[in-house]
Order: C-alpha cells, then sequence, then structure tokens
C-alpha cells in the first residue's frame, strides 16, 4: 500500500507543473461542467416529457368531459321529455281536423320544446316524429313518412338494443350526398305507457356542433383530437372539422394500426350504454415536445459555453500569472548554483510566490555578501557552531528519550506476559499507554470519551498500587461523550480525591466520576468517600482556588478551575461539597451552546 501510495506521489510530483494546471482545469473545471450538464439535462428531459404527458392527459380529459356533459345535456332533456306523460296524451290522441290539432298545438305544444333550449345552449333542434297522421307536420312536431323511415338515424333506432342512443349521420334535402349536413344526435323511443302507444313517436335531439367542434379545436396545441363513433369512423376532427364533404359519410379512424402507439391516446367518452363504442383519440404534437427540449438542450449548451469560457479565461490568467514568476524564480535558482548571484527584477506581487521572490532575493543578497564581506569570519562562526551542535547531541545522546522509555517498558511487558504476572502487565500497559497520550496529547480540547479513558488508565495505576483499598465507578452519559472540554480537566480532581480522601480511610473508599447532560448544560462530577473536609478549610480552599495570588498547596485543582474561566469566563459553574467522614464532591458544569458555539461536536458538518 505505502509502495503505490509512494509510486503515485512520484508520478504527480514529476508531471510538469503547465500540465499540473491543464488536468486540473479539465479534471476540475471542465469534466464537472459537462457532466452536470449531461445530468441536467437528462433530468430536465425526463421532466419535460413528464411535464408534457400531464398536459396532455389533462387536456384529453378536459375535453372528454365537456363533450360528454354536451351529450348528457341532450339525454337529460331527452329523458324529461320521454317521461311527460301529458306530452304522450297528446301525441297519442286522434284530432278530428288541423282546427282541432292547432287548437291544442297553441294552448300545450308550441312552447313545450322550446322551453328547454335556453337552458341547454348545445341543443340545435328537438324534434318529435310520429305516425299519427291527424298531426300536422311542422316545428318540433313532425309525422313520420317515406324520408324519415329511409333515414340512417331512424334505421339506426329501429336497430338499436337501447331505448336511446347517440348516432351521428348526414342528412341532406335532396338526394346528393355532396350537400349532405353533418348531425350529432341522441334518438329515443318513446314507449314508456304501454297504454299510451296508439302511434310509435321517436324523440330526436339534434346538437350543435359547433359548440363540439370548439372544444377539439381548443386542445390543438396539445393534441390533435378525433371524435370516434361506435363503428370506428371520424366523427369530428380539429384538422379537417365536420363539413368536409367525402363520398364516404364518414372517414374511418386506421391511425391505430395493429396495436396502441405510444403517442396515441384513447379514452372513452362515457360509460352509459348509448354511448358504448364513442371515444375521444387524442395524438401528441410531437413537435412541441421535440421543440421545448430543444431549447432548453440550447439554453444548457449556451449556459455551459459561458461559463466555460470564463473559467477558461479565469484559469489562463491566474496560470500565466504563477507560471512566469515560478519559471524566473527557477531560472535565477539555477543561475545561483552557478555562483550567478542576480536578484530577480519583477514585480514579485504580495502572494505566496511573490513572498518566495522576496526572501530569494533576500538570501541571494544576503549571500552575496557573505561571500564578498565576511567569508572568513562565517566559516569560523560555523565550525564553532558545529561544535556547540556535536556537544549539544552528545548530550543528547547521553540522557533517556521517551523512545527508550517505551521500549524499556514493552520488555517489561514481554516480561512479565511470559511470566504470567497478570496484574504487573495490565499496570504496564496502562502506563504505556498513559505516558503515549501524555506526549502525544498536541491539542488543547479533547473529547469526553478520551478524558474518561486517560483518567480509567490512571486509575488503574493508582488501584494497582492501593490494592483492594479503593474501587472507581463510571456513571457516563452516552450523550455527553461527544463535547470537547480542555484536556486534564477531570484528572486532577480524581488524583486529589486518591491523594487526600481516601489514603486515611478505613474501609472500601469508592472514587465515583460522573458526566451527564443536564439543563442545557454539561455536567461533571468527581465524588469520593473519603475523610471530607472540615468547613473552614473547605473556605479556604474555595478562596485559593478563586484567588489569582494564591500559591502553595492545591494547584491541580486551581488550574482546572483557572482553565475553564479561561475557556468559559464567568458561564462555567465549578462547587465543591464536602461532609467531614463522609466524603467530597467536586463539580463543573459548561452551558451547551458555548460548547456548540465554539467547539462543536464531533461528526458535524
Amino acid at each position: 500500500m505505502w509502495r503505490k501510495r509512494f509510486k503515485f506521489t512520484t508520478i504527480v510530483n514529476d508531471i510538469p507543473l503547465n500540465y499540473k494546471f491543464y488536468l486540473i482545469y479539465i479534471v476540475g473545471v471542465l469534466l464537472p461542467i459537462m457532466v452536470l450538464n449531461l445530468v441536467f439535462l437528462d433530468r430536465i428531459t425526463d421532466l419535460i416529457k413528464s411535464r408534457e404527458q400531464q398536459n396532455l392527459e389533462i387536456s384529453l380529459e378536459r375535453a372528454r368531459k365537456d363533450i360528454h356533459d354536451f351529450i348528457e345535456g341532450g339525454v337529460s332533456v331527452g329523458y324529461a321529455l320521454s317521461t311527460d306523460k301529458n306530452l304522450y296524451e297528446l301525441l297519442d290522441r286522434t284530432y278530428t281536423d288541423s282546427i282541432e290539432f292547432y287548437s291544442m298545438f297553441d294552448e300545450q305544444l308550441r312552447d313545450r320544446m322550446n322551453s328547454y333550449m335556453p337552458v341547454n345552449n348545445q341543443l340545435e333542434r328537438i324534434s318529435i316524429y310520429t305516425d299519427n297522421r291527424t298531426i300536422v307536420s311542422g316545428g318540433n312536431y313532425q309525422v313520420m313518412n317515406d324520408k324519415v323511415w329511409a333515414s340512417d338515424w331512424y334505421r339506426q333506432a329501429k336497430k338499436a338494443e337501447t331505448q336511446v342512443f347517440v348516432t351521428a349521420y348526414r342528412t341532406s334535402e335532396n338526394k346528393n350526398l355532396a350537400s349532405s349536413i353533418p348531425t350529432l344526435s341522441v334518438v329515443e323511443t318513446m314507449d314508456n305507457y304501454s297504454s299510451l302507444n296508439k302511434y310509435e313517436k321517436v324523440l330526436r335531439i339534434d346538437l350543435d356542433l359547433n359548440e363540439i367542434y370548439d372544444i377539439i379545436v381548443r386542445e390543438k396545441d396539445y393534441l390533435s383530437l378525433y371524435l370516434i363513433n361506435e363503428q370506428n369512423k371520424i366523427v369530428m376532427a380539429a384538422d379537417s372539422g365536420y363539413q368536409r364533404l367525402t363520398e364516404e359519410p364518414y372517414p374511418v379512424f386506421d391511425q391505430l394500426g395493429d396495436g396502441q402507439r405510444e403517442d396515441v391516446q384513447v379514452v372513452p367518452v362515457g360509460t352509459a350504454n348509448y354511448l358504448k363504442g364513442w371515444r375521444i383519440v387524442g395524438i401528441t404534437q410531437g413537435e412541441r415536445i421535440t421543440q421545448a427540449i430543444l431549447d432548453i438542450r440550447l439554453y444548457a449548451a449556451a449556459l455551459a459555453t459561458t461559463i466555460t469560457l470564463l473559467t477558461s479565461g479565469f484559469i489562463y490568467i491566474m496560470l500565466r500569472s504563477y507560471n512566469y514568476r515560478v519559471k524566473r524564480l527557477s531560472r535565477h535558482m539555477q543561475k545561483v548554483s552557478n555562483e550567478k548571484f542576480e536578484l530577480i527584477a519583477i514585480d514579485e506581487g504580495r502572494d505566496e510566490i511573490g513572498g518566495l521572490i522576496r526572501n530569494f532575493n533576500g538570501m541571494t543578497s544576503t549571500i552575496h555578501s557573505l561571500i564578498n564581506d565576511v567569508y572568513k569570519l562565517e566559516i569560523q562562526s560555523k565550525n564553532l557552531e558545529m561544535e556547540r551542535v556535536r556537544a549539544e547531541l552528545n548530550f543528547l545522546q547521553s540522557q533517556m528519550n521517551p523512545h527508550f522509555l517505551f521500549n524499556t517498558l514493552n520488555a517489561i511487558l514481554v516480561v512479565c506476559t511470559k511470566n504470567k504476572y497478570t496484574d504487573v502487565t495490565d499496570i504496564v500497559k496502562s502506563l504505556s499507554k498513559l505516558l503515549r497520550r501524555l506526549l502525544s496529547w498536541k491539542e488543547d480540547l479533547v473529547s469526553v470519551q478520551e478524558e474518561i479513558t486517560f483518567i480509567e488508565m490512571y486509575l488503574k495505576i493508582e488501584k494497582f498500587r492501593f490494592r483492594d483499598k479503593f474501587d472507581y465507578v463510571f456513571e457516563i452519559d452516552e450523550q455527553s461523550l461527544k463535547y470537547k472540554i480542555p484536556k486534564l480537566s477531570m484528572q486532577p480532581l480524581v488524583e486529589n480525591s486518591c491523594k487526600h480522601g481516601l489514603q486515611t480511610v478505613e474501609g472500601l473508599g469508592i472514587i465515583r466520576v460522573t458526566t451527564a447532560v443536564l439543563d442545557n448544560r454539561l455536567q461533571i462530577t468527581v465524588s469520593d468517600n473519603g475523610k471530607g473536609i472540615e468547613p473552614d478549610k473547605l473556605k479556604e480552599l474555595l478562596f485559593a482556588i478563586r484567588n489569582e495570588n494564591s500559591s502553595g498547596a492545591n494547584i491541580g485543582i486551581r488550574n482546572v478551575y483557572r482553565r475553564l474561566e479561561l475557556y468559559y469566563a464567568d458561564q462555567v459553574r465549578f462547587e465543591i461539597s464536602s461532609t467531614p467522614g463522609l466524603g467530597t464532591v467536586v463539580t463543573f458544569g459548561i452551558p451547551l451552546r458555548l460548547l456548540e458555539l465554539n467547539h462543536p461536536l464531533e461528526g458535524e458538518v
């Protein structure tokens, strides 16, 4: 692993500075821009397709609902008329002459149909056909004749399995199909009352195709809509409208082919029996989605190009500033190696490279001055310095260094392990760890977890020393372990308990170390069941701790208080309570907001 890492570092160090900058630019700037743009385009494309698909579905459902409501309005009027018993009686009545019919027409029939028209603007005409020959044809009431019986809608009505059905057909004033008029009607056979079936009666409600055509054209921006009947014929389309004259009454819809196409959506107009087979087909406008995707791609390409050009220009300026001065510095250093002490005469700038150039110029001037003016004196001084260094090295070699101490402890540990001196082995391990931690503890703030670990090693050593004279207990709140406190804030308190509290106690002494998070404070307590402190001595102790000019005893606990006060000012609570013969409790609490503000939890960002 180390060999691979060393090899990789060597390869990187061998790359020329210009190429390094190019690699930084390509890998760190250009490549991320390209990747981000590709991801962005892919995501935006999916969002556009999803949005357009939702718009298409909304458009199709909106058109379907409006057309369905139009047809349902006609069906509702038909239902009201087909259940009008008085109307049945008037139509089933045999009139003696036309005068009698006109009299009845003026009294009850004239406005009966017209009353539905104002509130149902989708209706074009309401007609009732009957074979009652005593009725005079005109307006909304027509007597059946050969033309009616030969019409498409009437034949479909006779073949229909339901009383109500919707049909699309063409009507013409003559037999010339080219002048036929497209019609969409709700047809209902009026036979609800068996006692009033003397004459055949058929109700035909013609719907206004202009209204339906407006609905289909309204959605043209999203879909090409087709209204298809049960015979798969196009009744109406946005492109061709409904007045297109063809030899066929209605063209057959054949764009689905053998299977369902992705760009074709089909929804039924309704679920009622009279709308069975009727459906609305929507063909998506592919150009709309393609144009939207193209626009966003052009925008992303323009944005990426702009960013690339700006970053390229910025990198070029930075690289030129850096590379030019480094090359000048390198050339002049090469000259110094050839004993040419020339200064670099450029505007060095105030950055790190400028600092190197200034230092180089100063060093070059100094070296040149030393060589020319005080060469011999400097050589003598160097010789004396070398002698002094040699003396210091000899002195240092004669002293015990930490490595020798650790090696000695390790040797003792090996011997104890071989001879199965378990107690000695544990204590040597703890001592070794404790010394190593003291030497490597560079930082001033450590976590509560580290402090607890250090105290535990210390107590193991003390327990080995006092044997069964005392024991210790840790009561640790897991939440408190992640906070940082000044190092060695707890160990002096534990040491005081061992040194002053338990040595004169008869029986088993207990040292209890507690950490907790209470009332938004990190609360740390060290207590013992030792001899305690007399009230007068406790007052003197508290005064000595808080007095800056105090000296002498209690240095450890006073240092703990001073360091806590320096870090947290008067926000820290430091308390000592003691009862003679029962023990002593030392507690300090630090507000969490100070710990979180100045020294965040480990692992937080």
